[in-house]
């Protein structure tokens, strides 16, 4: 039995496959994936063959058929190895995967979504510009209407996947005329388009081997059938339905982290002698690691308790709740990642060491998919705008 097979008949079973996989493969591989720009083709086929690009989709399009608890689960599990596994697939199945499945009209359906999810095609979502981040309504990219098609000018930048993606899904104004979303829409665009240049890839603080960079888009001319749900004015649902995805995505990502961070930390605790002892016997550094998973259990529940409550499309009570799961999340998994550092002390700032990569490599968590503070924002607009106020 394959391990797609088994993901769709055991989820256990397939879970249980998962952290063997996990232990003997990911782990024991994760120094070939700094100072490179993407994961190696041979690691990245065995995420192919285990079907992690397919975890969101349904059977009809070659997914997994996994319910939202089962996707959260299995996102923990993959990312007790380096979250730079994760980046492979993660935007292929969240936001550009997502953002077709919902949007996407039968044909482009068709025709993305079952290589999408064998990994034949690698997605990548550009949204993101010089003077639109946060604030996605102040996208400057354009994409103007010529006869039987569309040329998109504009950059993009802090794109993942840029270099190695097959695919792109660009957000893009449509009509400068309109206020708000109705003058963006969303295109599907082919790498091999002329008029696309990428620059080269960014230098960043953690996660070498997931890629991001600037792209440029000059006159890239598009069909009619590339825009996304057949029509325009609509490309801001079109990116919050991967968003959605990927933020919830994220804070499982911080679940694992963390918990690996404490595992490291506790191994090395356990076994480092100060003063004739343990430091694990010191009540300081059990301090600091009952926090670790005191802190984990709260945000893992939360993940789980938001998860269990998705049986489709959100309501806008769930996207508060996600917002809730990427914030706590995301700041948890740093302060786990400080206080490994902490314990392991001189050697949890070597660069030799797992703990000083893994540092560097979630504080992006905080950072994209909508920064701490936005999401801050989300929760409290929500509470204020509730009629019902459920969350008292």
């Amino acid at each position: 039995m394959t391990p797609v097979d088994l993901a769709r008949n055991d989820f256990n079973a397939y879970l249980r496959l998962i952290k063997t996989l996990v232990k003997e493969k990911l782990r024991p591989n994760e120094h070939r994936l700094t100072h490179i720009d993407g994961v190696p083709e041979d690691l990245t086929q065995i995420l192919r063959d285990h079907g992690l690009f397919a975890m969101t989709l349904p059977r009809k399009y070659g997914g997994l058929d996994l319910s939202t608890e089962q996707q959260v689960l299995l996102q923990i599990a993959i990312t007790r190895a380096s979250c730079v596994y994760r980046a492979r697939f993660s935007t292929t199945v969240g936001l550009v995967c997502q953002s077709i499945l919902q949007h996407g009209t039968d044909e482009q359906r068709q025709m993305y979504l079952p290589r999408l999810g064998s990994g034949e095609m690698t997605g990548a979502f550009a949204l993101t510009e010089e003077n639109a981040g946060s604030n996605a309504m102040a996208i400057e990219s354009t994409a103007t209407r010529i006869g039987d098609h569309y040329n998109i000018n504009g950059s993009k930048r802090y794109i993942t996947n840029a270099n190695i993606a097959d695919l792109f899904i660009v957000i893009a104004q449509t009509d400068i005329n309109k206020n708000g979303a109705n003058r963006i829409s969303a295109f599907l665009v082919d790498a091999d388009t002329p008029g696309i240049t990428i620059a080269p890839i960014d230098k960043k603080m953690g996660q070498d081997g997931a890629p991001t960079a600037e792209i440029i888009f000059s006159n890239c001319c598009v069909p009619l059938s590339a825009l996304i749900s057949g029509k325009d004015g609509n490309g801001f649902q079109v990116a919050m339905a991967g968003i959605n995805t990927a933020r919830l995505h994220v804070a499982c990502t911080a679940v694992g982290q963390a918990e690996r961070l404490t595992e490291e930390a506790l191994n090395y605790a356990r076994n480092r002698e100060q003063f004739g002892q343990a430091i694990s016997e010191f009540q300081s550094i059990q301090n600091m690691l009952a926090d670790c998973r005191t802190e984990i259990l709260a945000a893992k529940s939360m993940v789980l308790e938001t998860a269990r409550k998705i049986k489709g499309p959100l309501d806008k009570s769930l996207r508060a709740d996600i917002s809730c799961c990427k914030y706590f999340a995301t700041e948890m998994v740093c302060r786990v990642a400080d206080r490994a550092v902490q314990i392991l002390g001189g050697a949890g700032y070597l660069a030799n060491h797992d703990v000083e990569r893994l540092y560097r490599d979630v504080r992006l968590f905080r950072i994209f998919e909508g920064t701490s503070q936005i999401h801050q924002k989300i929760i409290a607009q929500h509470m204020i705008n509730e009629e019902e106020h459920r969350f008292l």
